[in-house]
């Protein structure tokens, strides 16, 4: 009986995380739709302009830089 508990463990693992693969997957493009809206709404227009010229993965991490920089100059006045 352990024997075939061994065994079909790392099926069951496999299986378990395929469907964790599902549910994932909808909950991290809501997190990117979310995150070009908010870019939309805040970016200036060098980022946007590397949005247009370079697609998305430029211009949002332009705009991830930006607000890194702004966070770590809140956090040192702080």
């Amino acid at each position: 009986m352990i024997g075939l508990l061994v065994l079909a463990f790392p099926f069951v693992l496999l299986a378990f995380m395929l469907l964790m693969g599902k549910v994932e997957e909808p909950l991290s493009r809501v997190a990117v739709e979310r995150e070009i809206e908010q870019f939309l709404d805040d970016a200036n227009p060098d980022e946007i302009d590397t949005f247009i010229r370079e697609g998305t993965d430029s211009g949002l991490s332009r705009f991830r830089q930006r607000l890194g920089r702004g966070l770590r100059r809140r956090s040192r006045g702080q």
